[in-house]
Protein backbone atom coordinates (compact mmCIF):
# COMPACT_ATOMS: atom_id res chain seq x y z
CA UNK A 1 0.00 0.00 0.00
CA UNK A 2 1.54 3.31 -1.26
CA UNK A 3 2.47 5.08 1.94
CA UNK A 4 0.42 8.46 2.63
CA UNK A 5 1.74 11.26 1.52
CA UNK A 6 3.27 10.27 -1.48
CA UNK A 7 1.12 11.73 -4.20
CA UNK A 8 0.12 14.10 -2.16
CA UNK A 9 -0.26 17.21 -4.68
CA UNK A 10 1.82 20.56 -3.25
CA UNK A 11 0.09 23.31 -2.55
CA UNK A 12 1.07 26.14 -4.58
CA UNK A 13 1.85 29.22 -3.04
CA UNK A 14 -0.98 32.20 -3.75
CA UNK A 15 -0.57 35.40 -4.79
CA UNK A 16 -1.69 36.49 -1.45
CA UNK A 17 1.01 35.24 -0.03
CA UNK A 18 3.87 35.87 -2.39
CA UNK A 19 3.46 39.37 -1.95
CA UNK A 20 2.81 38.57 1.92
CA UNK A 21 6.59 37.60 1.54
CA UNK A 22 7.43 40.42 -0.57
CA UNK A 23 6.80 42.48 2.67
CA UNK A 24 7.69 40.26 5.11
CA UNK A 25 10.18 37.71 3.50
CA UNK A 26 13.20 40.07 3.12
CA UNK A 27 15.17 41.11 0.23
CA UNK A 28 14.65 37.87 -2.15
CA UNK A 29 11.30 37.80 -3.59
CA UNK A 30 11.90 41.74 -4.17
CA UNK A 31 14.75 40.89 -7.07
CA UNK A 32 11.89 39.48 -9.36
CA UNK A 33 9.67 42.86 -8.91
CA UNK A 34 12.53 44.85 -9.19
CA UNK A 35 13.43 42.85 -13.05
CA UNK A 36 10.42 43.49 -13.98
CA UNK A 37 10.14 47.36 -13.35
CA UNK A 38 13.16 47.54 -15.28
CA UNK A 39 11.98 45.65 -18.28
CA UNK A 40 9.27 48.22 -18.94
CA UNK A 41 11.24 51.48 -18.45
CA UNK A 42 14.12 50.18 -20.71
CA UNK A 43 12.51 52.07 -23.89
CA UNK A 44 12.37 54.94 -22.43
CA UNK A 45 15.97 56.11 -23.38
CA UNK A 46 15.43 54.93 -26.82
CA UNK A 47 12.22 57.20 -27.32
CA UNK A 48 13.69 60.42 -25.59
CA UNK A 49 16.73 60.13 -28.04
CA UNK A 50 14.06 59.87 -30.71
CA UNK A 51 12.60 63.19 -29.03
CA UNK A 52 15.36 64.79 -28.84
CA UNK A 53 16.72 64.29 -32.26
CA UNK A 54 14.27 66.47 -34.72
CA UNK A 55 14.75 69.27 -32.36
CA UNK A 56 18.39 69.22 -32.72
CA UNK A 57 17.90 69.29 -36.31
CA UNK A 58 15.85 72.32 -35.91
CA UNK A 59 18.82 73.87 -33.76
CA UNK A 60 21.08 73.45 -36.13
CA UNK A 61 18.62 74.59 -38.96
CA UNK A 62 17.40 77.84 -38.20
CA UNK A 63 21.05 79.60 -37.48
CA UNK A 64 21.52 78.83 -41.08
CA UNK A 65 18.25 79.89 -42.46
CA UNK A 66 18.41 83.11 -40.71
CA UNK A 67 21.80 84.31 -41.68
CA UNK A 68 20.72 84.48 -45.66
CA UNK A 69 21.43 88.06 -46.79
CA UNK A 70 17.74 90.13 -46.32
CA UNK A 71 16.42 93.06 -48.36
CA UNK A 72 13.93 95.36 -46.32
CA UNK A 73 11.36 97.59 -48.26
CA UNK A 74 11.10 101.30 -46.31
CA UNK A 75 7.79 102.34 -45.43
CA UNK A 76 6.56 106.14 -44.31
CA UNK A 77 8.04 107.04 -40.81
CA UNK A 78 11.23 104.71 -40.83
CA UNK A 79 14.53 105.57 -39.59
CA UNK A 80 17.83 103.53 -40.54
CA UNK A 81 17.81 103.13 -36.60
CA UNK A 82 14.45 101.88 -36.13
CA UNK A 83 15.19 99.47 -39.40
CA UNK A 84 18.82 98.26 -37.59
CA UNK A 85 16.92 97.49 -34.40
CA UNK A 86 14.34 95.67 -36.03
CA UNK A 87 16.39 93.17 -37.91
CA UNK A 88 19.18 92.99 -35.31
CA UNK A 89 21.46 94.65 -37.62
CA UNK A 90 25.67 93.88 -35.77
CA UNK A 91 26.85 97.62 -35.47
CA UNK A 92 23.23 99.47 -35.91
CA UNK A 93 22.29 102.48 -38.08
CA UNK A 94 25.63 103.05 -39.42
CA UNK A 95 26.75 99.84 -40.36
CA UNK A 96 23.37 100.03 -42.11
CA UNK A 97 23.61 102.83 -43.77
CA UNK A 98 27.74 101.99 -44.56
CA UNK A 99 26.37 99.01 -46.76
CA UNK A 100 23.49 100.80 -48.59
CA UNK A 101 25.38 104.34 -48.79
CA UNK A 102 24.60 104.35 -52.81
CA UNK A 103 20.89 104.26 -52.52
CA UNK A 104 20.10 106.38 -49.31
CA UNK A 105 22.74 109.23 -50.87
CA UNK A 106 24.49 111.34 -48.32
CA UNK A 107 22.46 112.02 -45.68
CA UNK A 108 21.23 109.30 -43.60
CA UNK A 109 18.66 110.97 -41.91
CA UNK A 110 16.60 111.05 -45.53
CA UNK A 111 15.63 107.58 -46.42
CA UNK A 112 12.75 107.69 -49.13
CA UNK A 113 9.65 105.38 -48.74
CA UNK A 114 9.83 102.07 -51.21
CA UNK A 115 13.74 102.00 -51.26
CA UNK A 116 14.91 98.37 -50.99
CA UNK A 117 18.40 98.06 -48.58
CA UNK A 118 20.14 95.29 -48.05
CA UNK A 119 20.23 94.35 -44.91
CA UNK A 120 22.94 92.18 -44.65
CA UNK A 121 23.54 89.13 -42.44
CA UNK A 122 21.60 89.33 -39.36
CA UNK A 123 22.98 88.71 -35.69
CA UNK A 124 20.91 86.30 -34.08
CA UNK A 125 22.89 85.11 -32.02
CA UNK A 126 25.98 86.42 -29.57
CA UNK A 127 29.58 85.31 -28.72
CA UNK A 128 28.41 82.88 -26.42
CA UNK A 129 26.25 80.82 -28.52
CA UNK A 130 23.48 82.17 -26.21
CA UNK A 131 20.63 83.57 -28.72
CA UNK A 132 20.24 87.58 -28.53
CA UNK A 133 16.39 88.53 -29.42
CA UNK A 134 16.12 92.04 -30.06
CA UNK A 135 13.53 93.98 -28.19
CA UNK A 136 10.41 95.30 -30.15
CA UNK A 137 11.20 99.58 -30.95
CA UNK A 138 8.20 100.50 -29.32
CA UNK A 139 9.63 99.42 -25.88
CA UNK A 140 12.07 101.95 -25.90
CA UNK A 141 9.12 104.44 -26.92
CA UNK A 142 9.56 107.45 -29.09
CA UNK A 143 12.83 109.00 -26.77
CA UNK A 144 14.87 106.12 -28.02
CA UNK A 145 14.10 107.31 -31.71
CA UNK A 146 14.87 111.10 -30.78
CA UNK A 147 18.37 110.03 -28.97
CA UNK A 148 19.40 107.78 -32.39
CA UNK A 149 18.33 111.07 -34.41
CA UNK A 150 20.48 112.89 -32.02
CA UNK A 151 23.19 110.38 -32.56
CA UNK A 152 23.39 110.75 -36.20
CA UNK A 153 23.08 114.42 -36.69
CA UNK A 154 26.30 114.53 -34.16
CA UNK A 155 28.26 111.91 -36.08
CA UNK A 156 30.72 113.70 -37.93
CA UNK A 157 31.56 113.01 -41.21
CA UNK A 158 29.12 110.58 -42.47
CA UNK A 159 25.98 111.78 -40.66
CA UNK A 160 26.44 115.26 -42.56
CA UNK A 161 24.86 116.15 -45.80
CA UNK A 162 27.48 116.91 -48.84
CA UNK A 163 27.66 120.45 -49.55
CA UNK A 164 24.92 121.58 -52.38
CA UNK A 165 26.99 122.40 -55.80
CA UNK A 166 27.79 126.06 -56.63
CA UNK A 167 25.18 127.43 -58.91
CA UNK A 168 27.39 127.70 -62.26
CA UNK A 169 27.25 131.34 -63.52
CA UNK A 170 25.43 131.90 -66.30
CA UNK A 171 26.87 134.26 -68.96
CA UNK A 172 24.45 136.01 -71.69
CA UNK A 173 26.12 137.78 -74.36
CA UNK A 174 25.15 141.68 -75.55
CA UNK A 175 22.98 141.54 -78.30
CA UNK A 176 19.49 141.05 -78.74
CA UNK A 177 19.67 137.13 -78.47
CA UNK A 178 21.38 137.46 -74.95
CA UNK A 179 19.34 140.45 -73.47
CA UNK A 180 16.29 138.36 -74.15
CA UNK A 181 17.28 135.30 -72.96
CA UNK A 182 18.68 137.13 -69.72
CA UNK A 183 15.37 138.67 -69.33
CA UNK A 184 13.50 135.81 -69.24
CA UNK A 185 15.83 134.15 -66.46
CA UNK A 186 14.57 137.37 -64.56
CA UNK A 187 10.94 136.70 -65.32
CA UNK A 188 10.91 133.26 -65.02
CA UNK A 189 12.45 133.60 -61.10
CA UNK A 190 9.68 136.55 -60.69
CA UNK A 191 6.84 134.59 -61.83
CA UNK A 192 6.48 136.67 -65.66
CA UNK A 193 4.99 134.95 -67.87
CA UNK A 194 6.52 135.44 -71.50
CA UNK A 195 8.29 133.55 -74.26
CA UNK A 196 11.36 134.55 -76.38
CA UNK A 197 8.99 134.39 -79.41
CA UNK A 198 6.60 137.14 -77.69
CA UNK A 199 9.33 139.22 -76.80
CA UNK A 200 11.10 139.18 -79.97
CA UNK A 201 8.45 139.71 -82.08
CA UNK A 202 7.27 143.08 -80.37
CA UNK A 203 10.77 144.17 -80.15
CA UNK A 204 11.01 144.13 -83.86
CA UNK A 205 7.85 146.02 -84.31
CA UNK A 206 8.26 148.49 -81.63
CA UNK A 207 12.04 149.30 -82.13
CA UNK A 208 13.78 147.13 -85.41
CA UNK A 209 16.14 145.55 -82.32
CA UNK A 210 17.63 148.88 -81.59
CA UNK A 211 17.95 149.51 -77.70
CA UNK A 212 18.51 153.61 -78.29
CA UNK A 213 15.20 154.00 -80.13
CA UNK A 214 13.03 156.79 -78.70
CA UNK A 215 9.92 158.50 -80.13
CA UNK A 216 9.38 162.08 -79.84
CA UNK A 217 6.66 162.56 -82.51
CA UNK A 218 3.30 160.51 -80.73
CA UNK A 219 1.00 161.89 -78.09
CA UNK A 220 3.35 160.35 -75.64
CA UNK A 221 5.92 162.60 -76.30
CA UNK A 222 3.64 165.66 -76.36
CA UNK A 223 3.13 165.08 -72.84
CA UNK A 224 6.42 164.71 -72.47
CA UNK A 225 6.83 161.23 -72.06
CA UNK A 226 8.63 159.81 -75.06
CA UNK A 227 8.41 155.68 -75.80
CA UNK A 228 11.78 154.17 -75.04
CA UNK A 229 13.71 151.40 -75.54
CA UNK A 230 13.56 148.13 -77.31
CA UNK A 231 9.85 147.78 -76.64
CA UNK A 232 8.82 151.18 -76.14
CA UNK A 233 8.05 151.91 -72.37
CA UNK A 234 7.56 155.42 -71.09
CA UNK A 235 9.16 156.15 -67.77
CA UNK A 236 5.83 156.38 -65.93
CA UNK A 237 4.97 152.50 -66.81
CA UNK A 238 8.75 151.47 -66.65
CA UNK A 239 8.89 153.36 -62.72
CA UNK A 240 5.01 151.53 -62.01
CA UNK A 241 6.50 148.05 -63.45
CA UNK A 242 10.31 147.96 -62.98
CA UNK A 243 11.48 144.55 -61.63
CA UNK A 244 13.49 144.70 -58.69
CA UNK A 245 17.25 143.85 -59.27
CA UNK A 246 17.40 145.29 -62.93
CA UNK A 247 18.67 148.78 -63.97
CA UNK A 248 16.71 151.84 -62.72
CA UNK A 249 17.90 153.25 -66.73
CA UNK A 250 14.80 152.64 -68.92
CA UNK A 251 16.98 152.73 -72.06
CA UNK A 252 18.63 149.43 -70.43
CA UNK A 253 17.74 146.37 -72.84
CA UNK A 254 17.18 144.08 -69.82
CA UNK A 255 15.54 146.21 -67.77
CA UNK A 256 13.22 147.70 -70.44
CA UNK A 257 12.33 144.40 -71.68
CA UNK A 258 11.39 142.72 -68.10
CA UNK A 259 9.50 146.09 -67.22
CA UNK A 260 7.36 145.94 -70.80
CA UNK A 261 6.52 142.44 -70.07
CA UNK A 262 5.63 143.06 -66.25
CA UNK A 263 3.20 145.60 -67.54
CA UNK A 264 2.10 143.51 -70.56
CA UNK A 265 1.30 140.44 -67.64
CA UNK A 266 -0.71 142.93 -65.90
CA UNK A 267 -2.80 144.19 -68.89
CA UNK A 268 -3.19 141.56 -71.49
CA UNK A 269 -1.73 137.95 -69.61
CA UNK A 270 1.57 137.88 -71.31
CA UNK A 271 3.79 140.14 -73.49
CA UNK A 272 2.56 137.01 -76.02
CA UNK A 273 -0.55 138.34 -76.23
CA UNK A 274 0.50 141.61 -77.68
CA UNK A 275 0.32 142.20 -81.54
CA UNK A 276 0.03 145.70 -81.94
CA UNK A 277 -0.04 149.27 -79.61
CA UNK A 278 0.21 148.87 -76.22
Amino acid sequence: MPALGKHRRPKSISLGRGLAAVTTGGAVLALPVIGATSAFAAPAPAAAAQAVAPAAVVATANPAAKAAPAKHSVMAGETLSKIAREHSVSGGWKKLYEGNRKIIGSNPDLIHPGIKLDIGVTSDASSDGKTSKASPSAARGASADRADRSERINAAPVAKAAPAAEKKAVTYTNDLDGWIRESLAIMAEQGIPGTYEGIHRNIMRESSGNPAAINNWDSNAVKGTPSKGLLQVIDPTFQAYHVPGTSTDSYDPVANITAACNYAADRYGSIDNVFGAY
